[in-house]
């Protein structure tokens, strides 16, 4: 039963600020203060320093009185508790790559005790500089020897994906070890002259052995794209990530509801199609829809069109408060060809990044993102990029709760923009069958997309069956699916970012059940309540809205 203070207001609860703000944003700003100067990526030192600042501020935490906080305050101290479990779990996980990368690079210690000698401004004496350069270079060589012909390098998948995360590691540490040189170069004669040669052959040993590395192990050949191998984590990990962002879930159960979900697009999808004649054969719907691609040049007009369509339909029905300064303040860009073959459709917030072809493209690129980004699958995703989406999302953040935009989640962001997806199509939003058919294909991919990140990570499928996979029970064209599944596994995404749209759409499908359709709440006291809650889990939104107290100890139960 929903508090009697919700009941009478049905509106958004006008909470006290919370208690811990302040000690939220301390939080953030000595984090990232602390960041700045420990700032080589994957160095044991900057692990260390990290472990000690959380454990300190986990003290911080515990010494804190529960009873005298509020709403708000023990909404901020759940997720700064949660924020610092999490943290030391990817120290571990960190902690444990570094010790498997040694294999492939046990010399980017030496760099990056180089770095930390220089951040802590210690004296340095150029010629034990020079030859620690020396003795790298030499490192380096031989460890290229034994992973380039006539040497039979391990190209088994685990030795692939320990070469992959380590390249990852080399590119970050060539990086510092150009930083470390261009602080005393020039400026101490005596270094440059001590150690301009070594420098030289040791960053070039270093560039010619990931090379190799990449040739000869990973098995990317000369002038081809990357190729998919990914880093699955197994089902204990995927259950503690599941824990910290509050899913109390299993990824079994995750499956089971994507597929549940798929089938009732499926069915919808075989009804668009009969209404466009083609019975059954959704494939030839979406075909169909697939053709009425907008001429080269001419995308940004429709995105333009489709973006301020998207706006007034949401005012006009007084769904959710639109400031003014946002509707004013987007942009529009256009992706460039090398971030299209990650990003093949739009990408969004305060900037619209548009996908379309270019003239440099192949004649099979253009038209797979021609009809890719044709205006029936775009009028399904502008909006989720822009307002009442991402951008309008990300404009409310940082004026409301600020202090936990460090505990932001996609299964919030995500979920909040494909959530709008489901109420438009409920409210009528579509003109028409080709409508239909665009807007339920998305809803088939993020599905889709917990069924191939999850069996992925679960050893369940590989790169390329979840590639298929897209092509056959979604409909994409087999480059865009590439894209996908290269951008979920080889980016820079976390395990369970693909699964965030739709069960975060759900978590706030059934909260918007729960609060509106029972609770009596109107649609715009809704979205303006979850929208100024600021960053965080859904169900801790939920906690919000309905006026609940947390306890110290709280764990994730809300089975939505």
């Amino acid at each position: 039963m929903l508090p009697i203070l919700l009941i009478a207001a049905m509106q958004a609860p006008q909470l006290p600020p919370s208690e811990l703000a302040d000690t939220l944003r301390r939080y953030s700003l000595d984090r990232a203060a602390l960041q700045r100067r420990y700032a080589v990526d994957y160095s044991p030192a900057q692990r260390e320093r990290v472990r000690a600042f959380d454990i300190e501020w986990g003290g911080r935490l515990a010494a804190l009185s529960w009873d005298g906080l509020g709403v708000e305050g023990r909404l901020d101290g759940t997720l700064l508790d949660n924020a610092l479990r999490r943290d030391q779990a990817r120290l571990d996980l960190e902690a444990r790559r570094w010790q498997e990368a040694q294999r492939f690079v046990p010399f980017t210690a030496t760099i990056m005790a180089m770095m930390e000698s220089r951040r802590r401004l210690e004296t340095l004496v150029p010629s034990q500089a020079s030859a620690r350069l020396a003795a790298m270079a030499k490192e380096v060589d031989s460890l290229r020897k034994l992973v380039e012909p006539p040497a039979k390098p391990d190209t088994a998948r685990a030795s692939r994906i320990v070469a992959l995360r380590s390249i990852r590691l080399l590119e970050a540490q060539q990086r510092t070890l150009e930083q470390w040189y261009r602080f005393y170069a020039g400026y101490d004669p005596v270094f440059t002259w001590w150690n301009a040669d070594p420098y030289q052959r040791a960053t070039e040993a270093i560039t010619k052995y990931g090379k190799a590395l990449r040739q000869h192990v990973v098995g990317q050949k000369e002038g081809e794209d990357e190729p998919i191998i990914g880093d699955p984590i197994g089902a204990d990990a995927l259950g503690r990530e599941l824990a910290f962002e509050f899913i109390p879930y299993s990824p079994e159960e995750l499956i089971a509801i994507a597929e549940r979900e798929y089938a009732w697009s499926l069915a919808e999808m075989k009804k668009a199609s009969a209404e466009l004649g083609f019975g059954d054969d959704w494939k030839r719907a979406i075909e169909h829809v697939k053709q009425t691609f907008v001429d080269p040049g001419r995308q940004p007009d429709l995105a333009r069109d489709l973006a301020r369509e998207a706006v007034a339909w949401v005012k006009q029905r007084d769904l959710v408060t639109v400031p003014p300064l946002a509707e004013e303040i987007w942009r529009m860009e256009m992706l460039s060809p090398e971030r299209q073959k990650t990003s093949p459709f739009f990408l969004g917030g305060e900037v619209l990044q548009v996908s379309y072809p270019t003239d440099g493209m192949t004649e099979e690129e253009k038209l797979m993102s021609l009809r890719g980004n044709n205006p029936h699958f775009s009028r399904a995703t502008v909006h989720h990029e822009l307002i009442p989406g991402h951008h309008l999302q990300g404009f409310m953040a940082e004026r409301y709760n600020p202090q936990r935009d460090p505990f932001g989640t996609p299964f919030l962001s995500e979920g909040w923009a494909l959530w709008w997806e489901f109420l438009m199509w409920d409210r009528g939003f579509p003109r028409g069958p080709e409508d239909k058919v665009g807007m339920l294909y998305w809803r088939m991919h993020r599905s889709a997309r917990i069924v191939f990140s999850l069996g992925f990570h679960l050893g369940r499928m590989t790169p390329q069956e979840a590639i298929d996979y897209l092509v056959d029970k979604v409909g994409h064209e087999r480059a865009n699916a590439t894209a996908e599944v290269r951008r979920s596994f080889n980016g820079d995404y976390g395990p369970l970012y693909q699964i965030a749209y739709m069960i975060g759409a759900l978590q706030l499908r059934s909260l918007h059940s729960e609060l509106v359709t029972s609770g009596g709440w109107t649609e715009k006291a809704f979205h303006d309540a979850v929208l100024q809650s600021g960053p965080m889990p859904v169900e801790l939104i939920r906690a919000r809205l309905r006026g609940d107290r947390l306890p110290r100890e709280y764990a994730s139960g809300w089975r939505f």
